[in-house]
């Protein structure tokens, strides 16, 4: 899914990478002092290179702040995106493991459906989940 943000009446464009990234700082920095672009690498597993790349998008678009020491945080937009896509990530892997699926598993799925699901369906699924 992609989410079309509106800064200062200029549309951004915010793809699943992105997306990625915006969950994994909203993650990082639930644990860690303070986020780096190593800590992203680590993380998802991504060269520096592609990390640099991705972060100056999410810079440009207005998603996150890198302080003069490297420290990543996220803009209230960028926190927004990350929350619910965190969201729909506990609540997806909580619904999969209510089918049966094992927690690992579960998790792993979450993460490749949380981008592409609508909201109806992940609004139904929150219903589901409150009846069960």
């Amino acid at each position: 899914m992609m989410y079309i943000v509106i800064k200062g009446g200029e549309l951004v464009a915010i793809h699943e990478s992105g997306e990625m990234y915006l969950e994994t700082i909203l993650i990082l920095s639930q644990n860690l002092p303070f986020v780096r672009a190593i800590d992203i690498c680590e993380e998802m597993g991504y060269s520096k290179p592609s990390v640099s790349r991705g972060l100056g998008l999410l810079r440009k678009g207005g998603f996150i702040e890198v302080d003069n020491s490297g420290g990543i945080t996220l803009t209230s937009d960028g926190k927004n995106i990350a929350q619910r896509i965190y969201k729909r990530h506990k609540t997806l892997t909580e619904f999969l493991i209510l089918l049966g699926v094992d927690k690992e598993t579960a998790a792993a799925d979450a993460c490749k459906i949380e981008h592409d699901i609508s909201d109806t369906s992940f609004l139904m699924i929150c219903k589901f989940i409150e009846r069960a």
